[in-house]
Parts: C-alpha cells; sequence; structure tokens
C-alpha cells in the first residue's frame, strides 16, 4: 500500500511512523490502547492516501471510541490534532518541528503576519525582539495536554490566525500568548513583559477564558474587543435611525447588540398633532430585524439583535408575538429576540390576579408631565396608579394582568424567549442610580449599566477647503459596553485560586477598555465613563460534581452563597487596588461604592469587608460594575468546562459537525462525579432558581439564567417558576429551554 506524502512524493505505508505518534498520544491514558487504536485505524486504510487523510482517520478513530467507560479518548484525539497543527504550521512557516514547539521562531511569526496585515503593528511597537524572544521561552507547548478534541478543533477551527488561503500559521499557545501581549500594553513598560506572562498562564492553563471577541480579535488590526452593546431609542425619526447606524456598525465588527423602545410611541399615537398616526413598536422591530440580518457579523453568522420593551406599554401584546409562528406575517420580526422590561406591580397584580393597564408613553408625557420609564420602584407605582385613575389619557387598555403574563408563557413555550428583565431589583441594587437609571438589557441579560439616548442636535453646512460638507451634531448618551471574561470554576480547587486569578483576570477585563477599538463614538465615552467589566464563571456544574455537591441540594443553594461573595469580594478588592494604582472611574463621587451603602444593602459586615469597604472609600473603584455572569457556550467548550451556570443537557452526548461524528462527555467524568451530573431537564427548576437568587445578591450586574422545561410542564408550574425567580431577586431570566425546542446560543457574548 502506498501514500502521498504533503510534499506530493510517494512511498510505501510505514506502521511503524503511524504507531509512534499513535502511542505518542495515548501516552499516560492507561484506558486508552494503542494497539487498539492503530488496528481499528487500519481497517480504513487504502492504497493512494495522503499522509493528511491518514492522520485524519486516526483522529476521528479516537474520537468515535469516546465513551462514558473511557472518556480520555477525547484527550488522545486532542494530542493527535495538536501533532497535525504543529506538522502544518512547521510546513506553512518553513522551519523543522514535528512534536516539538519552535520558540526561536516565535518572533518570525510576528513580525511575518504583522507585515501581511493579519497582527496589528502596534505588538512589533511595543514589544522588541528581546522581550518577544523571552516570551516566546515562556510559551508551554505541554498546555495543549489540557484541550480536549471538541475544545482544540473549536480553537484552530475559528479563533487561531491562519493565512489567506486558510493554512494554518498560529499555534494554539500562540493565541493565548498574543492575546497576552495586547492585553498588557497598557501596563507600565517594565512591567509589561511581566504581566503579559501572567495573562497568558491563567489563559493557557484554562483558568480562565476571554470574550469570543477578544479570543477572535487580539492582536490583530480589527481589535475589537467587547462582546455587546446596548442603545437606547429616542423618540423621534433622528432617534430611530441613528441607533439603527449605529447597531449596524457594531454588528459590523461582530457585537450583540440590545435596543431599549420603551420610550418609542404606540401604534395609534399622535405625530405632531395628527391624531392616529403613528405605526407604533412593530416596524421598527423590523427594520431592526431586517439590520441584524443584513449587516452580518464579518460573514460568519447574522447579526443578533435583543429588543426591549416595557410590560405596560399599549404595543406590548404585538410585541409578544413578533417571533411566534401564529397571526400575519407582517407584524412578524422573526430573527430578533424580544424582552420585557418587567416592573414589581405588574408582578404583584399578577399574583393577586389583578388589572394591568397598558398606556402610550408618548401620551402620558404629553397630558402627564413625566416619563413613567425614566422612574422605578415606588416613584413608578406612584405615578403608574396616578395614570391608571386620570380620565385625560385616551390611549389606553386595561385587562387582567395575568393575560399579559399567560402572552409571555405562551411565547416563552413556543420560542424560548422573551427574556424578562426585573427593572425595579436592578434599579434598586444599581450601584451607580446617582448617575442614570438602567431600562434594559443586553442580548444575554447580564449587563446591567446605566443608558441614556443619544440626542440629536443639528445637520449644519460648513466650508471647508472650499467644499460644503455636511456636520451633524449630536449629545451623546450612555451607549453600554460588555466586556466579559469568565472564571473557569472546573479548575477551581481552593479559595486562594479565585484570588490569585481574579486579581489578574480583572486586570486583563480593565485594560480591554483601553485598547478597543469602538465601532461608534459614544460606545467609547460610556465605556470610559464608566469603565464597567463584567468578570463571570464558566465550569459552575463541574465544580459542584467534582466537590460532590448535588444541584438538588440545600448545600448546593449555600454553596453558591459563599462561593459567589468569594468571587465578588476578590473582585472588588482587585478593582480597588487598580484604582489606587491607576485612578478611579469618572463617576466614583457619590457612588454606592464610595459610600458604603452597596456594602451595607447586602450585609457585608465582617471584619475583612469592613475593611474592603474602607479601602474602596479611601482609594476608590477602577469600574463602576464588576461582574456579569455571561453564557460561555464555546469558550467553556474550549476550555473544557460546563457552560457557565447551567446544568449539563446530558453527561454522554454526539455532536455533528462539518460531517463529523463527534461524542462527548460531561467534563472530567468518572466514578465520584458521573452521580452529581444530573441533566438539566431532569432538575427540579427550583433549586436552580433558590441557586440564582443567592449568586444575585453578590453580583452587581445580573447572570445568564436559564429555565430548563418539558412539554408536561404545566402552565400553572411554569407561572410559578417566573414567580419564584421574582420573589428570589433575580434580575432577569434568559432563555426558557423547552425540552422539545432548540434555541440559538449567544456566540458574541460567550465569555
Amino acid at each position: 500500500m502506498q501514500i502521498i506524502k504533503r510534499n506530493g512524493q510517494r512511498e510505501d505505508l510505514s506502521i511503524s511512523k503511524i504507531r509512534k505518534v499513535i502511542e505518542f498520544a495515548c501516552r499516560g491514558y492507561e484506558k486508552c490502547e494503542a494497539t487498539e487504536l492503530e488496528m481499528d485505524s487500519q481497517l480504513q486504510f487504502r492504497d493512494g492516501m495522503t499522509t493528511k487523510e491518514i492522520q485524519q482517520t486516526v483522529i476521528q478513530t479516537a474520537v468515535e471510541k469516546t465513551s462514558v467507560e473511557t472518556p480520555e479518548w477525547q484527550f488522545v484525539a486532542a494530542r493527535l490534532l495538536a501533532y497535525d497543527l504543529y506538522k502544518e504550521a512547521a510546513i506553512n512557516r518553513a522551519y523543522h518541528g514535528h512534536f516539538g514547539y519552535n520558540a526561536k521562531d516565535f518572533y518570525n511569526l510576528v513580525v511575518r503576519l504583522t507585515e501581511e496585515e493579519l497582527y496589528g503593528k502596534y505588538l512589533l511597537e511595543n514589544y522588541d525582539k528581546e522581550q518577544i524572544d523571552e516570551l516566546a521561552r515562556h510559551i508551554k507547548e505541554e498546555r495543549d495536554n489540557l484541550f480536549n478534541y471538541i475544545g482544540l478543533r473549536m480553537m484552530a477551527d475559528r479563533y487561531i490566525v491562519r493565512g489567506y488561503n486558510k493554512e494554518i500559521l498560529e499555534l494554539p499557545q500562540e493565541r493565548f500568548m498574543i492575546i497576552a501581549m495586547h492585553l498588557a500594553i497598557p501596563e507600565k513598560k517594565e512591567e509589561r513583559v511581566k504581566w503579559a506572562k501572567e495573562f497568558y498562564d491563567v489563559l493557557s492553563n484554562l483558568e480562565m477564558t476571554v470574550a469570543t471577541p477578544t479570543l477572535s480579535n487580539a492582536g490583530t488590526p480589527m481589535n475589537q474587543l467587547s462582546s455587546c452593546f446596548i442603545d437606547t431609542v429616542g423618540d423621534s425619526l433622528e432617534g430611530i435611525f441613528g441607533t439603527a447606524r449605529s447597531t449596524a456598525n457594531v454588528s459590523k465588527f461582530g457585537g450583540g447588540v440590545g435596543i431599549y423602545l420603551g420610550k418609542l410611541r404606540s401604534r395609534g399615537a399622535d405625530i405632531r398633532g395628527h391624531k392616529g398616526a403613528s405605526g407604533g413598536i412593530i416596524p421598527w422591530s423590523r427594520l431592526y430585524n431586517q439590520i441584524a440580518i443584513s449587516v452580518d457579523q464579518l460573514g460568519t453568522r447574522a447579526g443578533a439583535f435583543a429588543l426591549y420593551l416595557d410590560a405596560w406599554h399599549l404595543d406590548i401584546l404585538d410585541f409578544l408575538n413578533v417571533k411566534t409562528n401564529n397571526g400575519d406575517d407582517r407584524l412578524k420580526a422573526h430573527d430578533i429576540f424580544p424582552g420585557v422590561c418587567i416592573p414589581d406591580i405588574f408582578m404583584q397584580r399578577v399574583k393577586e390576579r389583578g388589572e394591568w393597564t397598558l398606556f402610550d408613553p408618548h401620551e402620558v408625557k404629553q397630558v402627564m408631565g413625566f416619563s413613567l420609564e425614566d422612574t422605578y420602584g415606588d416613584d413608578f407605582n406612584d405615578k403608574y396608579i396616578l395614570c391608571e385613575k386620570d380620565e385625560r389619557l385616551q390611549l389606553k387598555r386595561t385587562l387582567p394582568a395575568i393575560e399579559v403574563m399567560k402572552k409571555i408563557m405562551v411565547s416563552a413555550f413556543e420560542t424560548g424567549t422573551p427574556f424578562l428583565f426585573y427593572r425595579d431589583t436592578v434599579n434598586r441594587l444599581n450601584p451607580n442610580k446617582h448617575a442614570g437609571m438602567i431600562y434594559s438589557s443586553n442580548l444575554c441579560t447580564e449587563i446591567m449599566q446605566n443608558m441614556t439616548p443619544t440626542e440629536f442636535i443639528s445637520d449644519e453646512l460648513i466650508l471647508e477647503n472650499e467644499d460644503t460638507i455636511i456636520v451633524t451634531k449630536q449629545k451623546p448618551g450612555d451607549f453600554v459596553v460588555c466586556n466579559l471574561s469568565s472564571l473557569n470554576l472546573g479548575r477551581v480547587k481552593s479559595f486562594e485560586d479565585i484570588e490569585r486569578i481574579v486579581k489578574v483576570e480583572m486586570r486583563m477585563l480593565d485594560n480591554v477598555i483601553d485598547l478597543n477599538m469602538y465601532p461608534v463614538q459614544q460606545a467609547k465615552l460610556t465605556n470610559m465613563k464608566y469603565r464597567a467589566v463584567g468578570l463571570g464563571t464558566s465550569g459552575y456544574h463541574q465544580y459542584l460534581a467534582q466537590n460532590g455537591i448535588p444541584w438538588e441540594s440545600d448545600y448546593h443553594i449555600e454553596t453558591a452563597d459563599k462561593l459567589y461573595e468569594e468571587i465578588a469580594y476578590q473582585a472588588i478588592k482587585a478593582s480597588m487596588e487598580i484604582a489606587k494604582e491607576k485612578g478611579v472611574y469618572p463617576m466614583f463621587e457619590g457612588s454606592e461604592w464610595h459610600t458604603g451603602e452597596y456594602f451595607a444593602r447586602r450585609g457585608y459586615v465582617s471584619g475583612r469587608w469592613k475593611k474592603l469597604a474602607g479601602d474602596v472609600a479611601t482609594y476608590g473603584m477602577r469600574n463602576a460594575w464588576t461582574m456579569a455572569i455571561a453564557p460561555t457556550g464555546s469558550t467553556s467548550l474550549i476550555a473544557g468546562s460546563t457552560a457557565s451556570i447551567d446544568p449539563v443537557f446530558s453527561k454522554f452526548f454526539v455532536e455533528e459537525k462539518k460531517g463529523a461524528v463527534i461524542p462527548q462527555t460531561a467534563p472530567n467524568l468518572n466514578e465520584k462525579t458521573f452521580w452529581f451530573y444530573k441533566e438539566a431537564h431532569k432538575i427540579d427548576q427550583r433549586y436552580s432558581i433558590k441557586a440564582a437568587g443567592k449568586r444575585q445578591k453578590h453580583i452587581d450586574q445580573a447572570q445568564s439564567f436559564n429555565l430548563y422545561i418539558t412539554p408536561e410542564t404545566t402552565a400553572k408550574e411554569f407561572l410559578e417558576l417566573f414567580m419564584l425567580a421574582w420573589e428570589e431577586g433575580l434580575k432577569s431570566t434568559y432563555y426558557v429551554r423547552n425540552q422539545s425546542l432548540e434555541v440559538e446560543d449567544c456566540v458574541a457574548c460567550s465569555s
């Protein structure tokens, strides 16, 4: 049997060469017999195969041997894939290397990819050859062994930098180092290499993950590093199309989008005194839907837009039907993700089976002299009741509150949405309420930051160098930016690990703010004004399983409380330490961080918390918000952990990617952890909600919290879950994951 080498030459098949690679891949995995993999692979060999095809055959054979009994095969397959990547890189970069990493070539790679405009010039502007050589020697190729197959394959397929013909140039450990080098640029020149090494260590040990845009774009000329952006639409054509333009630019550069629509007038409202002229919310929802489809994210996937509307808005019933399959298709926006902003008084009236009144925000402002959406808590309740009683308001409709809730539940059962945003809880717990208000959330419901619409001022004709140009003037609003990363709890063995990792992770996140390329200028202004970050977690179910903690137990709820208190403490402490070194965020004075109310409100009264509160009052905070638990669908696969705070779907499952079958197991599945990996749709959701409530106390933003239901879940049980989420103090709920329904995970926010 003859094979064709990578250089095109033919030679006899050498089983000994294949055996050598297989034995290397199986080393250290007692349950994985090299001879077994060799024999099974040989059954698929044929005359005239290329060495590349042989390698792929051996890899796929190892992948398909993965099972609950022998999950180690996925790591054998990963080693074989890594070998293939190293071989390809050695050929494409014209150096000799098989099993080993060539540290001497790293500088040449940086120079080459900079010249080919695949890396940004800023790398060579901030690091000299000696520094890059030192960082190259710090790269640890053995950390490739931490990847399972799906993680390494995803890293190779999506994130490492390739040439213009998609050839392998950058290796996974080099991607981690390039990210580390980029994120260390804001550090003092004499400390830059030190911090780059520390950043690399937490990344390459898979102890944390950065957001997908950071993973993709760090080190490249297109260094947009943030996940999501949130805008508020002003009630005017300039506001509507200003948001359209801004969010199109965000989507163009790969960002997810959240949009608050609650200031827009309803259908039938007047326009410039013309009664009934307004078409309401739905036409603009369809506009943003079309932008999401048309302005895709660099050709890789359609844009992702979440639109939020208040539960009291007159168009809410139509809005709740935009994704369902029944009704007039001209009133649909199938590609957006609807969210509903819910005040406490609505949930109280649902509970009491009371009446609920819908209003037009434009008419309320005209007649009553205030904007309902600009208030929350007792102030909102008082004004809402005033509106209910005022007979001057003509555009209003009263119906049982439970009927609106039923619409929410029907849509959630059919489509997985709407997302729910509990606005009173959010704003009560906002540490920066002195500087603004939070109207809605982002695409994944974990970001909660101050928002205001950008206001159009004028278009002016100006003569410049004998040319007439039009200058548009705007007053920028608070255009929210999500800067995300996640601590991998699957690799946390102690609270000391949390302290060590979070200290480094918070510095990386803070540096993203200064390094980011902003698609719109008001986003840059807002990011610099608040310097908000969202440190999150992945590997939560893995952490529970590895520590022998059943999901459906009081012990789980106690663990959630203590664990996230520790993460919060370390995140706040790290932000304070960075503030001491680099300065506070501009809006710090008057915040609840500054006054100490943040700590008092959460009952942080222990000695160490009192000391930290005093240090924060003295030295300030670098970041206005510090924590947000994002979904981590893709990055948790790379890290080999369970996703975000979610339970596993299954202990063992099979994915099909590009025609290949890829069996996967829950992380670190063994005789001990097997019994603690209870599947999501079999879990009593009340335990999940109560654990989320305990976590929420310690998270200054929110959590991408999913509810899991089955076709057997009754309407009464479903309603009780929503009521419990509100009563337990959750700020939002994300997807309702019906067992009979598939919903698409947010890739933009994965961190």
